[in-house]
């Protein structure tokens, strides 16, 4: 039996949780396991009062993540999934996990026009689900803010668009690869990709 590894890859606001929800109507039976929730998990258990603070809880987030990551490769789970802007600094540590127990890694990376990545993310950081430790630099559990525009660390355009350009988002790569464009949603078809991908689970090719 084959085992895979999908990497949903792309800057933020380009859909990656929607995509997740798709795949596992088509292939139920998944691992999903995100950085995002490791990082909220942390802040909420531990929490920080500095950027500083912050960027330490993050380095644990890492080791967190591919600690439960290798356990479940280990145990021999056939659908590992996993979504984040992934860079090339995750690169080499994935890439050795899955040679270590043989994956087959499937990269679907999202791309979009900066433009309207950019209004998705104002729009994102502002919704009151959106969780309060990205947007501050200081968060303990409990904290609340009921006007997200008032965090003190909201990203501005060009800092944005710098840490695109920098981490290489929209050119992530590892495995076999399927490059999306989601700038207009209501163009959008993911059919031909979730159908794919159920076929190459189930046939185990």
């Amino acid at each position: 039996m084959k085992k895979f590894l999908i990497l949903l890859a792309g800057s933020p606001a380009t859909g990656k949780t929607y995509l997740i929800q798709k795949i596992s109507e088509q292939v139920p039976n998944i691992f999903l396991i995100t950085p995002d929730e490791g990082k909220e998990l942390f802040a909420d258990s531990v929490g920080f009062d500095t950027l500083a603070e912050k960027s330490q809880l993050e380095k644990r987030v890492w080791h967190f993540y591919y600690g439960i990551l290798e356990l479940y490769m280990n145990a021999g789970k056939q659908v590992i999934v996993s979504e984040y802007p992934f860079s090339d600094k995750q690169k080499n540590k994935l890439a050795k996990l899955a040679q270590t127990y043989e994956y087959e890694v499937i990269t679907i990376r999202l791309v979009a026009d900066f433009d309207v990545l950019w209004e998705r993310r104002k729009v994102r950081d502002l919704e009151p689900d959106r969780h309060l430790s990205h947007l501050m630099t200081h968060y303990h559990f409990l904290d609340r803010l009921d006007d997200r525009s008032k965090a003190d660390n909201h990203i501005s355009k060009e800092e944005f668009k710098e840490i695109i350009q920098t981490r290489k988002y929209d050119q992530f790569q590892l495995g076999e690869v399927h490059e999306i464009d989601v700038t207009d949603y209501r163009k959008v078809d993911y059919s031909n990709l979730l159908e794919y991908l159920k076929n190459k689970i189930e046939c185990g090719i």
